[in-house]
């Protein structure tokens, strides 16, 4: 019998226990985590992402802010923007919603945050501390699907996992998260030779490919756990992820829906982590 992942729902109580912490932390030292998204330009679909990041933070009681900045700000200005925000201690997390513009070096403006600020995890300070062992902000949507297997009792030590995609966002840092559960982890990609022959033998499978329905059943072994990163549209415009979720499923002992799964763990480990980054500044 395949147990469906239920991220919303996992989601909801999660959000629920940030908001019960946010309200002790006031009551008991008068600090209110806050979180600002810098957003760049008018791109419709971040619009929507910051949106719920937003709402999540307003619920959470959280102070929260979106800095809106025009299409065509120089990257010295943005820069600039970072600079306040890093300095000005009423703001725990800083977010700057992705892409950006062409003309702006993404890389330099990640290496600008404050690490202990960065709450999406993709500074390489935070990433280099997640590789060597010692993590402290890690991205969200791998700390979300760690959550996922802590609440549904996936006992990870020592079980074979194959994880598909490369990213910076999912791939890298879900891999070492797994390796740091005593997994043996596989890191595979789209130019991975006989890719299905190696998750098959997967017994957590991870998919990040970004490609709508990639993964079907010739990739999944009976009784696999599958966690499906991806959102894609098909080819009727419906929304859907990176596993062939018909196919897949009645293999699977485990899986995630696509949407309702990884999606809503995404925005509520970023509240979590600035609800963390707000408590350790009472310990500087």
């Amino acid at each position: 019998m395949t147990t469906i992942i239920d991220g919303k729902a996992l989601a909801t109580k999660l959000q629920g226990e940030i908001a019960e912490k946010t309200v002790r932390l006031k009551e008991e030292t008068g600090v209110v985590p806050g979180l600002v998204v810098i957003v760049v330009g008018d791109n419709p679909a971040s619009k929507i992402y910051v949106r719920n990041k937003e709402r999540s933070a307003i619920a959470a009681g959280f102070r929260s802010e979106v800095r809106q900045l025009p299409e065509n700000i120089s990257q010295d200005e943005l820069l600039e923007v970072i600079e306040h925000y890093n300095q000005d201690s009423l703001w725990h997390g800083i977010l700057v919603q992705l892409p950006l513009p062409k003309h702006i070096d993404a890389d330099a403006v990640l290496l600008a945050i404050d690490p202990t600020k960065d709450v999406d995890g993709f500074h390489p300070l935070n990433m280099g501390r997640l590789w060597a062992g010692n993590p402290i902000m890690v991205p969200s949507t791998p700390a979300g699907i760690m959550e996922m297997f802590k609440e549904y009792g996936i006992d990870l030590e020592g079980k074979r996992a194959v994880v598909i995609g490369r990213s910076n966002i999912v791939g890298k840092p879900m891999a070492q998260l797994l390796l740091a559960k005593n997994a043996t982890v596989t890191l595979t990609h789209s130019r991975t030779h006989h890719l299905p022959k190696i998750a098959k033998r997967a017994d957590i499978l991870v998919v990040a490919i970004g490609r709508a329905k990639f993964v079907t059943a010739d990739f999944v072994k009976e009784g696999a756990v599958v966690i499906d990163v991806g959102m894609n549209r098909d080819e009727n415009g419906k929304l859907c992820g990176d596993v062939d979720f018909d196919s897949v499923a009645p293999l699977a002992s485990h899986i995630t829906p696509v949407p309702g799964g990884v999606g809503p763990m995404t925005v509520t480990m970023l509240m979590e982590q600035t609800y963390e980054a707000a408590v350790r500044t009472l310990k500087k």
